[in-house]
């Protein structure tokens, strides 16, 4: 990259952070009037089985969720944007445009349909009370992550993983599919236990999606870095008025949303190895929950006093905006150890992976 292709595109990053965050701030009181408008009921507090979790957020309930639309509802408003005038109006907007084919058309197509199934999912905790069930979320999450795998494995023709430090193996076509489904789901579920705290889960995103633009600038994919730079503002936004305490919450629409978007960014970059470093903290959650259900399905007793983990702490004294804070710090140390694993990765030469390849080839046959 000449140098002054690198600064015009730090210029161009910031500047679209910049006018993604002004834009969220703007659409927030328009979306904040039509949630207490026409979705007054808000978020409804878990009763059943959950006497703890109950207790510590029965003061929350009623307050309007769907609050994450204002993160992708931007992002996607502020893509068609420049898009149009990309082709309606000559020179400059050319530059500016990031829509493109081979780095933001899929991270973008999850955007918008994970975001709209998530809000489907938050309408029918409003209205019928109860939002999708686990089966029927997984199974949705599996078909909007499987028409993902089908792009990239017949579209993109992916059929190799990248191991650090080791480079590139192949598992073929078949597993890569399985592996991007698995990829895609687990994030997306991830995202949504962590998703229980003011500000929580818009922080941890944060901290994720800036180590994943720090690797897609590495690589020169520089349409993906505005891309996510666009994200970037308007979580920044988001969190203005989604930390404690919340005016309103993130909901399906925006974990679901956001989840999508960071697996496939990890995935288009090749590094979903390092995508449980990048996002530790959704791992820490998730495992906490198995940990919590397995130990209450074979020996009858709880680990933790409430689970996902945030809420153990809750029950054990800590303030809410101790437990976030906390965790954003951990998100943020998993976020540099990550990206500074990747860069060593990228800047060293790889060790001898022909026998990691026969081994991988001989599994995945």
């Amino acid at each position: 990259m000449t140098e002054a292709f690198t600064i015009f595109n730090v210029v161009r990053i910031l500047v679209v952070a910049t006018i993604s965050f002004f834009a969220a701030v703007l659409l927030e009181p328009l979306w904040v009037r039509v949630l207490r408008t026409y979705f007054a009921r808000g978020k409804e507090i878990v009763k059943e089985g959950a006497p703890v979790f109950n207790a510590l957020h029965k003061k929350k309930e009623g307050t309007p969720t769907m609050g994450g639309f204002i993160v992708w509802g931007t992002v996607a408003m502020l893509t068609l944007i420049f898009w149009v005038l990309h082709g309606t109006v000559d020179g400059f907007w050319s530059r500016v445009n990031w829509l493109v084919r081979s780095e933001t058309y899929l991270p973008l197509a999850f955007l918008i349909v994970a975001g709209l199934v998530g809000m489907t999912d938050d309408l029918l905790g409003i209205f019928r009370r109860r939002g999708f069930s686990i089966k029927m979320r997984t199974l949705m999450y599996t078909v909007v992550a499987a028409v993902g795998g089908w792009w990239f494995v017949v579209k993109l023709g992916r059929d190799a993983l990248n191991i650090p430090f080791f480079g590139d193996v192949v598992i073929g076509p078949v597993w890569y599919f399985l592996l991007f489904v698995f990829v895609m789901v687990a994030t997306s579920f991830s995202a949504d236990i962590t998703d229980g705290l003011d500000g929580l889960s818009g922080g941890t995103f944060l901290t994720i999606f800036a180590a994943l633009g720090a690797i897609a600038f590495d690589q020169g994919k520089m349409d993906l870095v505005t891309f996510i730079a666009a994200i970037e503002g308007a979580l920044v936004a988001f969190l203005w008025f989604n930390i404690y305490p919340a005016k309103f919450f993130m909901g399906d629409t925006g974990v679901m949303a956001l989840g999508f978007v960071a697996g496939s960014t990890a995935l288009l970059l090749n590094v979903p190895l390092l995508l449980p470093l990048i996002g530790v903290v959704f791992v820490i959650e998730s495992l906490s929950d198995i940990i919590q259900v397995g130990s209450k399905k074979l020996r009858g007793k709880k680990v933790f006093i409430s689970a996902p983990i945030h809420h153990h702490f809750e029950a054990l004294g800590w303030h809410e905006t101790q437990i976030t804070m906390r965790f954003w710090m951990i998100g943020a140390i998993g976020a540099m150890t990550g990206l500074a694993l990747f860069l060593a990765d990228s800047k060293l030469p790889p060790l001898n992976g022909h026998v990691l390849n026969e081994l991988v080839q001989t599994i995945f046959r």
